[in-house]
């Protein structure tokens, strides 16, 4: 019987192999798809679609069919051109969201984790501060003092959403910034920004790639909730919790036209969260 040398290259390379069919698995591939369908809908929907706005007022309310795939809203307007076209405001306003608080989180969250002393305490208070608030509270209420709008929204949620990502960046610099790595890097006299950027935060990367799908997926719940409110987009605007709010009277009537942005909210935020769950497993199998 011949046994078989394991060595670490060989143990690496089954982990990555591992890693991969996990990452290209079927429920991952169809997430994939449906995320590609999606960005493709909020780059392209409204330059498909230039007609989303065209009124039909002979056809308000009807059920799919007649040329509509998913039937008329109260103002005669195609159901499905106009979902096709809110893509845009609802996911670029979250990727908005989720990259900003990425931005605001690494920089605090990396400088106060690897220099600590009161760097660190005062980035802790400040993020235990902004945590205490309710996000999407203090949104409405500042949306509303300021007269309601779709940049105004983003950008308090912005703010309100990167202390989770400040608190998380820095606990996990915290614990890498002993490591044999870290302590050769300074030996070898190479200066702080570098260590920070091009040695810890690599080693980071999959907790702050998985937390900045799962704000993504948040920021699109949150911003589809304003827009339902009145607060995000202004009216007549594709949006699809603008769509949710100005269709749920025609439940009775046609309901995918109240069903299918609401549909379409849950996939949307769904799919990046299992999108985000299988890139940090890819990532963090991938790490040393």
């Amino acid at each position: 019987m011949t046994t078989r040398t394991v060595t670490p290259d060989t143990a690496s390379a089954a982990s990555e192999r591992k890693g991969a069919r996990r990452l290209f698995g079927p429920l991952t591939t169809v997430c994939a798809a449906i995320a590609v369908l999606l960005v493709a809908a909020a780059v392209a929907g409204q330059w498909v679609f230039p007609d989303w706005n065209r009124q039909d007022l002979m056809a308000t309310g009807a059920m799919p069919g007649d040329g509509h795939l998913l039937g008329t809203d109260e103002l005669g307007r195609d159901v499905w051109h106009m979902l096709a076209a809110g893509a845009r405001s609802t996911l670029a306003g979250a990727a908005l969201v989720a990259v900003g608080s990425m931005l605001i989180g690494n920089v605090l969250g990396l400088t106060a984790g690897y220099f600590g002393g009161i760097a660190d305490t005062a980035v802790r208070r400040l993020a235990d501060l902004l945590l205490a608030l309710p996000a999407l509270l203090v949104t409405i209420v500042v949306a509303g003092i300021g007269g309601g709008g779709y940049a105004l929204a983003v950008g308090v949620l912005v703010v309100l959403t990167s202390p989770g990502d400040i608190r998380l960046v820095s606990s996990a610099v915290r614990e890498q910034r002993h490591r044999p790595y870290v302590e050769a890097a300074r030996t070898l006299g190479l200066p702080s920004r570098t260590i920070m950027v091009r040695h810890i935060w690599p080693n980071v990367l999959p907790v702050v790639v998985a937390n900045t799908m799962l704000n993504f997926a948040g920021a699109i719940v949150a911003l589809s909730s304003l827009s339902f409110l009145g607060l995000g987009v202004p009216p007549g605007a594709p949006d699809w919790g603008r769509m949710l709010a100005e269709n749920r009277t025609l439940l009775y009537d046609n309901p995918a036209a109240a069903l299918a942005p609401a549909v379409a909210v849950i996939v949307s935020a769904v799919v990046v969260n299992l999108l985000g769950d299988r890139l940090f497993e890819y990532f963090s199998d991938r790490r040393p």
